[in-house]
């Protein structure tokens, strides 16, 4: 590498690859390590590797050209080099993490075998090897249990249900999807996952997982109800991966802490995506993570009034799955779904199409919004609370904004 300020990226996933791209494009080249072996790829499309939608070479990303394959296990803060797991030695100037998150696995009784390995059965589902193992033990019905029905776990019992398994998913809370939506639209969630076939339990927490000969055969809900199972997906959220930075010494919250030029307490080290927290958010999307990654190219290219401010995200979830039948299933979240007192809330609502939106203004102001099913309005909807601008008055115009079927 011939420039004269070295930047390594520590991590292949969307915000890693976008960020070294777009400094390639930009005349700074930098090294990225990434320690998975397969092609770079977007994680957001792995429920449609496992629905049978899409293959894996479908969903990579166009790598850049300085990508090496390896694990970083260490950081030399004083002498600016990283160490690797095969022992050799990289050196920087800036050293970026784009780390990304792991995904939880939660403390259940009988859920790892005396080496630590996960049970022949069970799978988390965040990595391509995880869908790809998935993917090959899944057949017409086999017995699956998804254990969380957040975004990640909805999204594995759709997929599951189109290859023809017999899914249950447990759900601790009273609620499919709670950060993101409000009761009408996850229950509309669960009654599409029900007219899959899949059976959903919630405010039911998951206490054991059983097995014979080292291979799961059923998991115990906290009331002794035992449920059989040849497959259990733990879809129970993901955590900042910050191993690394704690052990060089960085300042570490929930996630890596960073500016508003994205420096953690390194002025030489800069983090971005999963791993990043930012005035006190960490969030776990891809649009604030594409965001990052901007801004950070164009301030080590040389841009020194670029800066991130933060990010007003969208959730978008569309749930497909391969060529058959089902039909698909939209929705999208932003801002805040849930009013206070004195907030003003538009719904419309069509139960035989099971189409829902939901709008709730604040002093003429959209701050937030769910919309389930035919998602023509988003786009609009999305423009005018991220514009955070006065609405008029009379009520017109949002109303319009509910109603158009285009912009999305």
């Amino acid at each position: 590498m011939t420039s004269k300020k070295r930047v390594v990226v520590i991590g292949a996933g969307l915000a890693g690859v976008t960020l070294a791209r777009r400094l390639g494009e930009l005349g700074t080249p930098a090294l990225l390590v990434g320690d998975e072996e397969h092609r770079p790829y977007n994680r957001v499309l792995l429920a449609e590797v496992l629905a049978g939608r899409y293959g894996p070479e479908v969903i990579a990303l166009p790598a850049p050209a300085g990508l090496l394959r390896g694990r970083v296990t260490g950081i030399d803060r004083a002498g600016r080099t990283v160490r690797c797991a095969d022992g050799s030695v990289i050196a920087y100037d800036t050293l970026v993490l784009a780390t990304g998150s792991n995904a939880v696995l939660p403390p259940l009784r009988g859920l790892f075998a005396p080496d630590h390995e996960l049970p022949e059965g069970v799978h988390a589902f965040r990595t391509m090897d995880d869908c790809l193992e998935l993917s090959k033990a899944v057949r017409p019905g086999v017995r699956a249990v998804v254990v969380g029905g957040g975004l990640l776990g909805v999204s594995a019992a759709r997929a599951l249900a189109v290859r023809g398994a017999q899914v249950v998913l447990a759900q601790q809370s009273e609620r499919l999807m709670e950060r993101q939506l409000d009761p009408a639209a996850s229950a509309l969630v669960r009654r599409h996952l029900e007219g899959l076939g899949v059976e959903v339990h919630t405010e039911c927490r998951v206490r054991d997982a059983r097995g014979v000969g080292g291979a799961v055969r059923s998991v115990e809900l906290a009331d002794g109800y035992a449920l059989g199972a040849d497959l259990v997906v733990l879809a129970c959220g993901v955590r900042p991966r910050t191993g690394l930075a704690r052990e060089a010494g960085l300042d570490v919250g929930r996630g890596v802490l960073v500016d508003d030029e994205l420096r953690t307490s390194d002025p030489h080290i800069r983090a971005v995506g999963d791993c990043a927290e930012h005035a006190g958010r960490v969030y776990g999307l891809a649009a604030p993570a594409l965001e990052q990654a901007g801004a950070l190219a164009e301030l080590l290219a040389g841009d020194g009034t670029a800066r991130y401010t933060g990010t007003r995200a969208l959730t978008r979830l569309t749930l497909t799955g391969a060529d058959g039948p089902f039909d698909p299933f939209d929705l999208a979240a932003f801002g805040e779904t849930d009013p206070r007192p004195g907030d003003d809330v538009v719904q419309l609502a069509d139960a035989t199409r099971g189409t829902y939106r939901k709008v709730v203004v604040r002093d003429d102001r959209l701050v937030g919004g769910v919309l389930v099913g035919e998602l023509g309005t988003v786009g609009a909807l999305a423009r005018a609370w991220e514009g955070a601008e006065p609405l008029p008055s009379d009520g017109g115009p949002l109303l319009h904004l509910l109603t158009q079927d285009g912009g999305s």
